[in-house]
């Protein structure tokens, strides 16, 4: 009897220590490459970009253009490029300039942000298989913008803006 609880007690411990998940990660859709699906991205992702919304939102020039990566491809909805902080901020700066001169007022609400990722299929290298991607909606004094923030590791790699006019 003693040996047969020996062995309930080792079933039962062994059956408890499996730590290996054989859940394979959930996808859906698809993205622009052969072979690749999208996945959500991580909560650090959307981290970063809450401190590029923070930065931003405060004026705080120095510290956004800490985010942007040298050799950075950023698409503002007007069609203004930038390739690096400096040039980001500058654009940045005359926007906020041209909203303050116009009694617009300038300023947003951040209304969603969520991190997804491609999958890497075996044996590519897409571009877009670098980092992560946050997509953001917010509601500006002028109109909706919808921004695409591509963030390896903790920088700003690749960034698009689009406007939906206000209909006020």
């Amino acid at each position: 009897m003693k040996n047969y609880i020996y062995i309930i007690c080792f079933l039962v411990l062994s059956s408890c220590s499996q730590t290996k998940n054989s859940c394979d990660d959930q996808s859906n859709g698809f993205a622009p490459f052969d072979g690749q699906t999208v996945m959500m991205g991580s909560q650090a992702t959307v981290d970063v970009f809450n401190q590029i919304d923070a930065a931003w939102a405060a004026k705080d020039w120095d510290l956004l253009a800490s985010f942007v990566a040298d050799d950075a491809t950023l698409t503002f909805e007007d069609g203004q490029t930038a390739s690096n902080g400096q040039e980001f901020i500058s654009i940045i700066i005359a926007e906020y300039d041209e909203y303050m001169a116009s009694d617009s007022g300038w300023g947003w609400t951040t209304t969603y942000a969520f991190a997804i990722k491609p999958s890497k299929p075996e044996g590519t290298d897409y571009p877009n298989n670098r980092g992560e991607w946050v997509s953001a909606g917010f509601q500006g004094t002028d109109g909706f913008y919808m921004e695409w923030y591509q963030i390896d590791d903790g920088k700003l790699i690749s960034w698009s803006q689009t406007k939906q006019d206000s209909n006020e």
